[in-house]
């Protein structure tokens, strides 16, 4: 069985920062993407950032762009999300994802990712 763990949540004023990590355990896999989704109430789960192992390509939603960064250690299916400037519409429930059946384009539907965390909490105050 595998399992995905966040932590590093809480909360933050806005402009604040927040690091988030992501670490596998279980039985050994390989993922094509591993990255980040969130989910606010009321609201369908959203792609945050995903990297691409087989190139190393990075991706990014257009709402977090310039004040987001991935990073992660592919062996390890371990990746990180350091937020910066963060704003009151980055509140969600933020679930790292792992893709591994398949290569897709469409990186940014969380339907083509198979292996999920519990989701952690992320919460800027005004």
């Amino acid at each position: 069985q595998v399992q995905l763990v966040e932590s590093g949540g809480g909360l933050v004023q806005a402009g604040g920062s927040l690091r988030l990590s992501c670490a596998a355990s279980g039985r050994t896999f390989s993922s094509y993407y591993m990255g980040w989704f969130r989910q606010a109430p009321g609201k369908e789960r959203e792609f945050v950032a995903t990297i691409s192992w087989s190139d190393r390509t990075i991706y990014y939603a257009d709402s977090v762009k310039g004040r987001f960064t991935i990073s992660g250690v592919n062996p390890k299916n371990t990746v990180y999300l350091q937020m910066n400037s963060l704003k009151p519409e980055d509140t969600a429930v933020y679930y790292c994802a792992a893709m591994t059946g398949s290569i897709y384009r469409d990186y940014y539907r969380p339907n083509l990712y198979d292996y999920w965390g519990q989701g952690i909490q992320v919460t800027v105050s005004s």
